[in-house]
């Protein structure tokens, strides 16, 4: 990766991190959490963006066996994550007017990039 690139991808992850904060300030709130299906929507869509950011890490590290290896395991635990949401988030009641297209489709993508990239033992571990 070209140092320009690395630079500002190193300056993307506070902001990243920063914005997942303030989006658990905003959205949790004080005593027992109950999310609902929007809340599980959006919890799904950062689990994705996560799970594809560690699989173009992953990627790029392959080379180098032993960064790649902990790139990769990361990679299935941000899968299993999205996996689980997105059961969450069909076992929850949905607005009718706004539907689950998006949920879905984007889990698809999901899942047409972890059967690229994994073997179903892999995905067992």
């Amino acid at each position: 990766m070209p140092h320009s690139e690395q630079a500002a991808g190193e300056r993307f992850v506070p902001l990243a991190t920063a914005a997942l904060d303030l989006h658990r300030a905003l959205t949790v709130p004080d005593g027992p959490l109950v999310a609902d299906a929007t809340e599980l929507d959006n919890l799904h869509a950062h689990a994705v963006a996560l799970l594809f950011l560690l699989d173009s890490h992953a990627e790029s590290a392959g080379p180098v066996r032993e960064l790649a290896a902990p790139l990769r395991a990361a990679r299935i635990r941000a899968w299993q994550l999205a996996e689980r949401l997105h059961h969450a988030a069909h076992a929850t009641p949905y607005p009718p007017a706004t539907g689950r297209r998006s949920l879905c489709q984007r889990h698809q993508a999901a899942v047409r990039l972890i059967r690229r990239r994994t073997t179903p033992a892999d995905l067992r571990t």
